[in-house]
């Protein structure tokens, strides 16, 4: 196939909720696969979604077979894994959910937005999507084991790099590598207990009636959505999405009882509720942030100020002291570098800088050469009411604009190389394999490349 293989479980999510919002009907099968359908709405949904990605909403004029050939081979994929028992645990289905979840409701900027736009709940959403993150893991899996033996040689990749014409050659602007040390200091026990007082005195204010829960909200709450909703949150016990403090806060109350201030990773709470019903029950908060005050942010500071000195005198690495004193959850994972969030990579270039709290960092560029440390600076991060913070900016690589060569690009090509190699080892999969499967096709399919090879495999078994 001319496109590596990769429909998967967040595709699939994508591409219902494009349905979704097309109000397209699935009431057509279109193949059968084993013991799986594929309706025509599926290939309609990911047409879609492979419209809105191209910049001028064009298709490829064989989109309709290339998007079935690869929905069929992920069907013959996933079967496979069930037969092999290959392991996808529920956790990490689980796990899936909830990051596509959070991505749609970036998109959406609510919950509540997100269902008058899809039409679901959150957990309509989560039941309707559970079998296609299931089958996506486990294709993954399964190409994962085809694949696993597969290696390239350093004569492969020259021999690939050598057959692309020059004229051809890849050429890259300016790339970087920029890591941080991220202090964001926590309140005073004075802050948070200002906090608490507020909001036991907004308590005394509904349970007197001179005040009503809503209002408060809108004025005061420092939750972004406040203004729109009043603080008004449908819940699900089984939700992963909330706060875990907030969530068991809010199931212990009564309907119509106000908590005491709650505390959860996003400041105090108070939390009224209106409605259970079963695992589900609608609260209504106010949440308030303690204040960083600028003593704290001093004290940060003068902490960076003196970790840069260690660093730059060669007595703790940079990434030795992101684990030590960062305080930004993500920085064990990632090292303190930013992520290029077209590809993952740690290879950023300039106009990639586009977060608010990126734009002071395109300022200090010009002052840093690779190696390079600012001294702390003051920032506030991209949340809804950003919380501040204090940072040391690091320079680790700048890669001048070049055309594509073996010098300075053999990780990529490497890279590009093996993929070709796996796509060719997962054809060779699927060619074997899927005469094995029953499948019937659609008429509209069966003159699809692939598909008629397929076919015509199936009836020489």
């Amino acid at each position: 196939m001319n496109r590596i293989f990769a429909l998967s479980a967040g595709t699939l999510l994508l591409c219902q909720v494009a349905v979704a919002q097309q109000k397209m009907v699935a009431d057509k099968i279109a193949a059968i696969v084993g013991d799986k359908i594929i309706l025509r709405s599926d290939v309609e949904g990911e047409m879609v979604n492979l419209s809105r990605n191209n910049a001028d909403g064009s298709l490829p004029p064989n989109a309709p077979c290339m998007i079935m050939e690869q929905i069929i081979s992920q069907k013959v994929m996933v079967m496979q894994a069930e037969r092999d028992s290959l392991p996808v645990s529920e956790s990490d289905v689980d796990g899936q959910i909830e990051n596509r979840i959070r991505y749609f409701q970036d998109v959406y900027g609510s919950p509540e937005k997100m269902k008058e736009v899809t039409g679901y709940s959150i957990y309509q959403l989560k039941e309707r999507f559970r079998q296609p993150i299931r089958e996506g893991l486990l294709a993954k899996a399964m190409q994962d084991k085809i694949t696993s033996s597969v290696k390239v040689t350093p004569s492969e990749v020259k021999k690939y790099f050598d057959a692309i014409p020059k004229d051809s050659l890849q050429y890259y602007e300016s790339e970087l590598e920029i890591g941080q040390i991220v202090i964001q200091p926590k309140a005073t026990k004075e802050m948070d207990q200002y906090a608490i007082d507020r909001l036991l005195e907004f308590k005394k204010q509904v349970q007197e009636k001179t005040s009503d829960f809503g209002r408060l909200a809108i004025l005061y709450s420092e939750d972004p959505g406040a203004k729109e909703n009043k603080g008004v949150y449908i819940l699900n016990r089984n939700d992963k999405q909330w706060d875990a403090d907030f969530l068991a806060a809010s199931f212990r109350l009564k309907e119509n009882e106000i908590s005491s201030p709650i505390k959860s990773q996003f400041g105090y709470h108070l939390i009224q509720c209106i409605k259970r019903q079963g695992d589900n029950i609608t609260v209504q908060h106010i949440l308030l942030k303690p204040n960083v005050t600028r003593s704290d942010l001093a004290d940060a500071t003068k902490l960076l100020d003196s970790v840069r000195t260690v660093i730059l005198n060669g007595k703790m690495t940079f990434s030795e002291a992101v684990v030590k004193y960062s305080t930004l959850p993500a920085a064990k994972f990632d090292g303190g570098m930013l992520q290029n969030r077209m590809n993952g990579t740690t290879y950023i270039t300039i106009d990639q800088l586009d977060e608010p709290s990126e734009r002071d960092i395109v300022l200090l560029l010009d002052t840093l050469k690779p190696g390079g440390i600012s001294k702390p600076m003051p920032f506030v991060d991209d949340q809804p009411n950003g919380r501040n913070g204090v940072r040391l900016v690091y320079l680790k690589t700048r890669t001048q604009p070049h055309r594509e060569n073996m010098n300075d690009d053999y990780a990529r090509i490497q890279q590009r190389t093996l993929q070709l190699k796996q796509q060719d080892a997962r054809d060779k999969w699927l060619r074997e394999k899927i005469p094995t499967y029953y499948i019937h096709v659609d008429d509209e399919f069966r003159n699809c490349t692939h598909i008629s090879q397929w076919i015509g495999g199936i009836a020489k078994q």
